[in-house]
């Protein structure tokens, strides 16, 4: 399915966008994701955490869960796969204690990365000047420093290297004390892409991508949430 259609089907279904669902979106846009899976079953967690390799992150999937960890959905450093089918049985039953009600779509299951600097982007819908672009630090760094600046679309790359390069914390993603530097271009694509898609798509009203990992090879978005 492509994006709208994507979008089309959660409105029918009254509810919000699901995580691999907000994945396929961002991927349709140029904003690299990891390789994920949706497991059903405990069975389905070995196979597919064997697909995306060890050790594995897992998390679960259901509109009605919005704190993941609060509800004891989320496993990390998943080593093997019978570690990844406890992990599975784990997350249902404590999802299930914790949010009796909730709609279980699946666990997702993607690669833990590691490394890099954790910074954050996203868009929100202002009344009156329309869709903004946001970028900082990420990780503990956004609550703390509040180190992010926003950008009205379009953002073209000139502007986008310009917000990267203007937050207080640019110098560790520069390289700061002899580290490597991140890649500055793939944080530019990911920039300019939530631009596009914020232009394109203006069903989506906000947009939380924390953390991006950037790596000085390139950047992954690490977890998402797209509201309708």
């Amino acid at each position: 399915m492509n994006a709208r259609e994507i979008i089309a089907q959660a409105k029918a279904k009254n509810r919000s966008l699901l995580e691999p669902e907000a994945y396929a979106i961002l991927a349709a846009y140029d904003i690299p994701v990891l390789d994920y899976r949706l497991a059903t079953s405990s069975e389905e967690a070995v196979t597919m955490a064997v697909e995306v390799g060890f050790p594995a992150v897992m998390k679960i999937v259901s509109p009605d869960v919005i704190h993941k960890s609060d509800a004891g959905g989320v496993k990390l450093n998943i080593s093997d796969g019978a570690a990844a089918a406890g992990s599975y049985d784990d997350i249902i039953q404590a999802v299930g204690g914790a949010v009796p009600k909730a709609v279980i779509e699946g666990v997702l299951i993607t690669p833990m990365i590691s490394g890099g600097v954790e910074v954050i982007m996203g868009m929100l819908r202002d009344p009156q000047f329309g869709p903004a672009v946001m970028f900082g630090l990420g990780g503990i760094f956004v609550e703390i420093l509040k180190d992010v600046v926003f950008e009205i679309a379009p953002v073209e790359r000139a502007a986008a290297e310009r917000m990267i390069k203007s937050i207080k914390g640019y110098p560790l993603l520069a390289g700061a004390r002899g580290s490597q530097p991140c890649h500055l271009e793939s944080l530019i694509d990911i920039v300019t892409g939530l631009s596009r898609l914020a232009l394109e798509l203006p069903e989506i009203k906000e947009i939380d991508l924390n953390p991006v990992l950037a790596t000085p090879e390139r950047s992954f978005c690490l977890d998402a949430r797209l509201l309708l």
